[in-house]
């Protein structure tokens, strides 16, 4: 896709994301890498009413280039780009299914929803959880970039999802597929639940 189209399309998928409730107000982010950089959202905007021409063009360390000024965790983006080389899109979200797991007190760290179904195995695989940073402290650069090292998703404590795959499509795709499973898996606490089994996840990973 051109510059253009990508631009067009991010305001496209943001305006989905906020009409059917996946983030709120000004919060969320949506992020494309370029080959000398990356767009992303722009600060304080609603992803709902996104202009294509005002979405921010930073360059590979993260000085704006054209737009307005980014989102301020555009540096979250950057970081996780650096780790997973093959991405080329990431979706970050204040989803409330998603964020009321973030805030569980009694989770597995290093894979924060267990396997219940095959479309979640495939698109967000294993989901660790990063400790809690207060929104724009850089340090959470480090951790998403820890985290993004064994998985394409993490899920920031009392914060929210991010994920990332080979297209903003496919990101969004698999953020909205972590924010169902996050619904099922609060529907199903305290109830005998049948997981997939490693021996059933081993082809969906593949």
């Amino acid at each position: 896709m051109s510059e253009r189209e990508l631009r067009e399309r991010m305001a496209e998928h943001g305006r989905s994301i906020y009409d059917r409730g996946l983030t709120a107000g000004s919060s969320g982010n949506l992020s494309v890498r370029l080959p000398d950089g990356m767009l992303v959202t722009p600060t304080n905007s609603c992803l709902g009413r996104l202009d294509p021409d005002e979405i921010s063009r930073l360059d590979s360390v993260g000085n704006l280039l054209s737009g307005k000024p980014p989102s301020k965790e555009a540096f979250l983006h950057l970081a996780y780009y650096k780790a997973r080389a093959k991405e080329t899109a990431v979706v970050h979200l204040h989803s409330t299914w998603s964020v009321a797991v973030s805030c569980l007190a009694d989770l597995d760290p290093k894979n924060v929803i267990p396997p219940i179904t095959a479309y979640f195995v495939m698109r967000v695989g294993k989901l660790p959880l990063v400790p809690y940073f207060p929104p724009g402290d850089e340090q959470l650069a480090d951790a998403v970039a820890d985290a993004a090292k064994s998985s394409r998703g993490a899920l920031l404590a009392n914060h929210g999802p991010v994920i990332g795959a080979a297209t903003l499509d496919q990101a969004v795709y698999a953020i909205e597929e972590l924010e169902e499973t996050a619904k099922l898996f609060l529907m199903l606490r305290g109830l005998p639940t049948r997981f997939l089994t490693e021996e059933q996840q081993e082809p969906l990973l593949k």
